[in-house]
């Protein structure tokens, strides 16, 4: 169990953050996903892989909490001169983010960042790869479109 978990709460905390973008929050989610994977173990059949299953918990307690999270103004940090181009970009992809719908943002969230394979993805989002690879498209022409207007 404990290296279940140190093989995979790195990265589940790093979904989680992508996807909530709060860090306190997704250390929650990630020990959440555990938690519930740990409890629910029989229910893993044995052609699954558990980081798959793992991941899929993860990204569908982000769902909740996304889902049951009121609309809070953000708060940032202040910044040096040299990272404040770094922030200010990070701020607009943040907020493009936002304006994707959720299925969209997750699975380009996934790809882009997380690096995940398209069977990958499928597998956590229990969708076809057909599906992936559509959604995918259409969430980086949006995301491109959004960009351009918003950068110029």
């Amino acid at each position: 169990m404990r290296l279940l978990i140190e093989r995979h709460r790195s990265r589940l905390v790093r979904v989680a953050s992508n996807i909530l973008r709060d860090a306190n929050e997704a250390e929650d989610v990630a020990q959440e996903s555990f938690l519930k994977a740990f409890r629910e173990l029989d229910r893993l059949r044995d052609d699954q892989a558990f980081s798959g299953y793992v991941y899929r918990i993860c990204v569908r307690l982000c769902m909740d909490r996304l889902r049951s999270r009121r609309a809070e103004p953000a708060e940032f940090e202040s910044a040096t001169a040299d990272q404040g181009e770094a922030i200010e970009n990070r701020v607009v992809i943040e907020r493009l983010l936002d304006r994707l719908p959720y299925d969209l943002r997750v699975t380009l969230v996934l790809r882009e960042v997380e690096q995940l394979s398209y069977d990958e993805i499928a597998e956590v989002l229990r969708v076809p790869v057909g599906t992936v690879r559509s959604r995918l498209h259409a969430a980086r022409e949006k995301f491109r479109a959004l960009w351009l207007e918003a950068v110029g």
